[in-house]
């Protein structure tokens, strides 16, 4: 089973919501500029009901290169992560009970 493409997904939105198509588009393509825009500034964009974006900072650590065993100096960077929220995770794939 295939994930909706932006133009699958653009036209469902514009059905669900009677809207046009390009007002759709605008609609998604301004919705993800203002989570990049407001995770830069603040570190978290949360979309209700869906999770939010997190900015993180990694430490610098350890590692090894795969191909000879050696280690190398993994240096410190900055990571975007997408934590899922509860209710959508119980819902997609609910936990043993």
């Amino acid at each position: 089973m295939a994930a909706l493409t932006k133009t699958q997904l653009v036209r469902q939105l514009a059905e669900a919501n009677e809207i046009s198509n390009k007002q759709s588009a605008q609609y998604l393509e301004s919705l993800a500029a203002l989570a990049v825009k407001e995770t830069k500034r603040t570190g978290v964009f949360t979309l209700p009901g869906l999770g939010k974006l997190v900015k993180q900072q990694r430490k610098a650590r350890l590692g090894r290169n795969p191909q000879t065993g050696e280690t190398i100096k993994i240096p410190a960077k900055t990571v975007v992560k997408f934590r899922v929220a509860k209710a959508v995770k119980d819902s997609i794939a609910p936990g043993k009970k």
